[in-house]
């Protein structure tokens, strides 16, 4: 199938041609019909299968379409969980629209709102926006969503784990009730699935991969090893495998920008990108990262939310996610739109409860590489972690509340927030 089979117009069919995109994915082929019948959607989809174009071409045409008085406020809403994917959005419908007289502008926080706010006082039909900046706006007056005929919530599933949902329900409150919904997820728990219930009228259901699968196309291994040992054995597998593009995920901010200097010292090129810098200063590591300027970009799960880079072959887990559907969206960052990647890991032995959490949601033993200088000196095995009962009582005696109020990551509730989370993307 082509995207001439798709009955989208001229002027969208152009824009894709200049893009050089000619085959719909999945996702696309599922999802376009579906939205431009004006019905609701529910979408399981991984990331980097070109959900993106899914909503975005045929509201682009539904607007287009519309034979109504063109608007001062916004028709179309885009609800996205992170300032990076907020960019990437607005570029695809920059994109998509090119040949097409509508107008959009996209908001996020972490920035001064002055030069968004003159942005939205012209006509808008497409407002793209994180939670937080939006609601800021709302409740300071500007009336930014009632008009609103066509509403996407886009990564559902991280807009909860952030800590958005309160926010997102705010807004809700302020939409027409008579619109179309579009929910975009790549994976679908238990609160997902409640928060669609209520946001879906009749939806049509579209799964194109399990919840919580890893792209079959993308090579992946994992490198037994000794905490102190990974900064030695970043550098070895950056400089055996001759990788450019290379994503490493460090579990916080301050180790990202630990790893970033290390590389550098090390003659590595590299950047580190999360929610403690400036927008000015990611947007220039991501400029660099997709020009080649830096060939490693370390970035935290939060601040990877948006990156999608043709061509980039790894991704390196420097530390394994506490939260096994974290590396699904992690290892997605490669093998975008069903091209081929590799997805590296490493494993320390107090991250085996982490690793067979993993494996047991991928129904996948990730191969072990072996006979690289830095493997342990006793070999680490899966296999050897407690058993359920003695493993839930370490649980229960380790999750003992601080005073600091914090608790860890690997023990929070779905959609409940923590501190570090919840103020990234405001």
């Amino acid at each position: 199938m082509s995207f001439n089979n798709l009955q989208l117009i001229a002027p969208i069919l152009k824009a894709l041609s200049h893009e050089g995109y000619t085959t719909p994915t999945p996702i696309q082929e599922k999802s376009i019909p579906v939205i431009l019948q004006k019905k609701d959607l529910l979408a399981c989809a991984q990331t980097g299968t070109g959900k993106t174009a899914s909503f975005a071409l045929p509201l682009l045409q539904l607007l287009y379409g519309q034979k109504q008085e063109p608007s001062h406020n916004p028709k179309v809403l885009v609800l996205v969980p992170t300032r990076e994917l907020a960019l990437q959005v607005s570029e695809s419908f920059t994109a998509y629209g090119r040949y097409l007289p509508l107008k959009q502008v996209v908001i996020f926080g972490g920035v001064s709102q002055h030069n968004q706010v003159r942005a939205l006082q012209r006509s808008v039909d497409v407002l793209i926006a994180t939670p937080g900046r939006l609601l800021d706006l709302i409740n300071q007056g500007y009336p930014l969503v009632e008009a609103i005929s066509y509403l996407v919530l886009d990564e559902a599933d991280r807009m909860l784990d952030m800590g958005f949902i309160h926010d997102v329900k705010r807004i809700l409150a302020r939409l027409p009730q008579q619109r179309q919904t579009i929910f975009f997820s790549a994976t679908m728990p238990p609160e997902v699935q409640k928060l669609s219930d209520a946001l879906l009228k009749q939806p049509v259901k579209i799964e194109i991969t399990p919840p919580a699968t890893t792209v079959d196309k993308i090579q992946q291994s994992v490198y037994h090893t000794e905490k102190p040992n990974k900064p030695a054995l970043l550098l070895h597998v950056l400089q055996n495998a001759g990788a450019e593009s290379t994503l490493v995920f460090a579990r916080t901010k301050y180790g990202a920008d630990k790893i970033a200097k290390s590389l550098n010292r090390s003659g590595i090129s590299a950047a580190a990108i999360h929610g403690n810098k400036s927008q000015g200063a990611r947007q220039t590591a991501l400029g660099n990262f997709k020009t080649g300027k830096i060939s490693v970009l370390v970035a935290t799960d939060i601040a990877a939310r948006g990156i999608d880079i043709d061509g980039m072959g790894y991704v390196i887990n420097y530390e394994l996610p506490n939260i096994p559907e974290t590396y699904v969206h992690r290892i997605g960052r490669t093998g975008r739109a069903g091209a081929s990647g590799i997805a590296v890991s490493f494993c320390d032995a107090e991250e085996q409860p982490y690793l067979k959490d993993i494996q047991k949601l991928i129904n996948k033993t990730i191969p072990v590489v072996k006979g690289h200088p830095f493997e342990p000196a006793s070999p680490q095995r899966t296999e050897s972690a407690p058993s359920q009962p003695a493993a839930d009582e370490k649980r229960k005696q380790h999750w003992k509340p601080k005073k600091t109020g914090h608790f860890h990551n690997r023990y929070k509730k779905p959609g409940q927030k923590t501190p570090a989370m919840r103020g990234d993307d405001r």
